[in-house]
């Protein structure tokens, strides 16, 4: 059961890295690395990262975080 807690705060995390991301971009300030994003998707966020990216409508219209998010959800 406590993995199950794990699971939902690390796709927390994710979703929130997205966000902060998004904020950067518009602040045109330091940018947080589309691998790191891909990467932390790829570690059971993927979840996360779709919330992450629906909610704050980032990286969506890039065709690989279209294409690998969703696969890494599953």
């Amino acid at each position: 059961m406590i993995w199950f807690y794990i699971f939902i705060a690390w796709n927390i995390v994710v979703a929130l890295v997205y966000g902060f991301d998004k904020i950067q971009a518009r602040r045109g300030k330091g940018r947080v690395r589309e691998l790191i994003l891909l990467l932390f998707a790829f570690c059971l966020g993927g979840l996360g990262a779709m919330f992450g990216m629906i909610l704050f409508n980032h990286k969506t219209s890039k065709v690989k975080f279209r294409l690998l998010v969703p696969v890494f959800v599953v």
